[in-house]
């Protein structure tokens, strides 16, 4: 993969030494965003009218007032292990060691169909880098599409890194492009007609706003987009239709994996007999985001048990903490060790009952011991200072990579306080991510002291 591909995502600056990325996102403050030029985007260009209140009064933090920069090197190493994972995932004896310790669904055949943006979680600092988890229903880009057209510079010398209205459109032609290519690979000659954007109860939805958002784009490119619980679905003689309309295809973002749920029904039984084209699926779920993957993936044995060059396995090594599930037999141990660690549920999402161990409570270890938890060797995330005028405000941040077919659509950050992102910190939300440069070029912004 080279940097081209994430050209979409990202504008390149010049800057003399690696260290200062650091310094740059404590101290820079010449980027930030444009309210206006945000309801704009949201109302007018892409939205519809009373989106920009929506947001406001339902997520008021979702949008960062402040960019995140990124080296060079760092997304360069994002894009390689992101590589290096999809290619391990292809291997047919990694396809089976997976699918053998899944849900049945999993085993079934999506009809090649391979799963809308694939969410890969990075945190990176100058002193550390770690693959945190890996999310087959990543939330956010059509969000990130029109945070791209709302920050601004207010220094000269940076004015250039603020990305291109047209950056932004391509990113919506991509999306459009990826689903029609998922109906394509499902054997479909004729055009993609129909979607339905699929989550439990989706206007209670945190993330409501970007259902919209999708549905508009849809709509524009010509293609008929509903927003529906899945319990409100029926199958005709093999169609899937949401009261008169025939879906095509399902644009899922339910967090019932395996379509377990009893509102889940008819759609399951429609994935099964392929009477609609699933994205993602349970196939993919199991295949990259349950994290217990994360276990074989930072194993050293296990990679060369499955034949994975070397190579490949050193990308995964560096990149991968050190993984393994809790058990009694390691409880102890885990225990002494938590401070060290992060414990997240295999099925988890969303940062939910997921816990560093340096707040581990007793009672909440318990509830860790009852089974169903993963330990992962604590990668700290990245800091951005958010005011010029309260230095010691700092958010943390992580970097999502948007992924399709194993090419890097568009990376973004996520600011935010507390132990795991969360969309509730004032001045925090996503963020567009700015990669520097290695060549020499001095910006007028090192100092620290433009912006507001």
């Amino acid at each position: 993969m080279n940097l081209n591909q994430l050209d979409l995502a990202t504008a390149a600056i010049n800057f003399p030494e690696a260290d200062s990325i650091e310094r740059l996102n404590s101290e820079c403050f010449c980027l930030s965003l444009d309210t206006q030029a945000l309801k704009q985007a949201l109302e007018s260009e892409i939205g519809q009218a009373g989106l920009f209140e929506l947001i406001e009064q339902r997520c008021p933090y979702l949008f960062a007032t402040r960019p995140v920069f990124v080296s060079q090197r760092d997304m360069t190493r994002m894009a390689q292990v992101i590589s290096a994972i999809e290619s391990v995932v292809a291997l047919p004896a990694y396809r089976s060691e997976i699918l053998a310790n899944s849900s049945s669904i999993a085993s079934h055949n999506p009809g090649g169909a391979m799963g809308v943006f694939f969410g890969y979680d990075f945190h990176v600092t100058e002193g550390g880098f770690g693959l945190i988890e890996v999310n087959t229903n990543a939330g956010g880009a059509m969000l990130n599409a029109v945070l791209a057209r709302a920050h601004r510079a207010c220094c000269p010398a940076i004015d250039k890194m603020v990305t291109a209205p047209d950056r932004a459109t391509a990113l919506e032609d991509d999306i459009v492009s990826m689903f029609r290519q998922e109906w394509a690979l499902a054997g479909h000659d004729r055009e993609l007609r129909s979607i339905a954007i699929v989550d439990e109860n989706p206007t209670q939805q945190y993330l409501y706003p970007e259902f919209l958002l999708f549905q508009q784009l849809f709509q524009r490119h010509g293609i008929q987009a509903v927003i529906a619980d899945p319990s409100k679905f029926t199958l005709h003689d093999g169609v899937l239709k949401h009261g008169k309309m025939d879906i095509d295809l399902v644009y899922n973002r339910l967090t019932d994996f395996a379509l377990d749920e009893p509102a889940s029904s008819t759609l399951r039984e429609a994935y099964l007999q392929n009477s609609m084209v699933l994205t993602p699926n349970p196939q993919a779920h199991a295949l990259f985001a349950d994290k217990r993957n994360l276990i074989l993936l930072s194993d050293p044995i296990r990679l060369q048990a499955l034949g994975v060059p070397q190579a490949t396995q050193d990308i995964l090594l560096a990149a991968i903490p050190h993984t393994e599930i809790v058990l009694a037999e390691n409880a102890e141990r885990l225990w002494s060790e938590r401070r060290s660690l992060f414990f997240k549920p295999f099925a988890g999402f969303g940062g939910r009952a997921a816990y560093r161990g340096d707040k581990l409570t007793k009672r909440v270890w318990q509830e860790i011991l009852s089974g169903g938890y993963i330990a992962q060797a604590l990668v700290l995330p990245g800091a951005r200072g958010i005011s010029a005028h309260q230095s010691a405000q700092e958010l943390k941040f992580d970097l999502r990579n948007y992924v399709y077919n194993a090419k890097v659509q568009w990376v973004a950050a996520r600011l935010y306080q507390g132990q795991t992102t969360n969309f509730r910190t004032p001045g925090g939300g996503f963020a567009p991510v700015y990669e520097v440069t290695t060549e020499a070029h001095e910006l007028g912004c090192a100092s620290g002291k433009n912006g507001q």
